[in-house]
């Protein structure tokens, strides 16, 4: 089984791994765990006008990095091996694209549950990838 959890460095996105943690004994052998984080593209013409590229480069994975880090932890201490990636883009695009590249049977990720008032005013990463997604999504609130 693989799974894709995708995760922002939020206490939701964390609870989400939490679940997938909890609930491993479901799995007849332990899943492939594949731990993505997206980050929101800048607009990359005004910034690269103040920034080179390898600035801009190093500043998503930085953020990436420091956001997968307390998902990592959790699953690695569950004696889990995530995989990590960190990927550019619209976050639910780039969730339901990887988790079909990569192959997973599932994707994992939190949502803020805002309600229906919130997305429709915010918009919500947990809705799109819902409609987008070819494979079940466990949602974690």
């Amino acid at each position: 089984m693989k799974i894709l959890l995708a995760v922002d460095g939020s206490d939701v996105s964390l609870r989400a791994v939490r679940s997938l943690v909890e609930h491993a004994q479901w799995f007849r052998e332990p899943p492939e765990v594949h731990v993505l984080h997206v980050h929101p593209p800048i607009p990359v013409g005004l910034a690269l006008q103040h920034v080179s590229r390898e600035t801009l480069d190093r500043h998503y994975r930085e953020e990436g990095e420091q956001a997968l880090a307390p998902a990592l932890a959790v699953l690695e201490q569950a004696g889990l091996k995530p995989i990590r990636h960190i990927h550019v883009g619209q976050p639910a695009d780039v969730i339901v694209h990887q988790a079909r590249e990569l192959g997973c049977d599932c994707i994992g990720l939190g949502t803020h549950g805002r309600g229906s008032v919130g997305n429709a005013l915010l918009g919500s990463v947990a809705s799109r990838v819902l409609h987008l997604a070819h494979v079940p999504v466990l949602v974690s609130k």
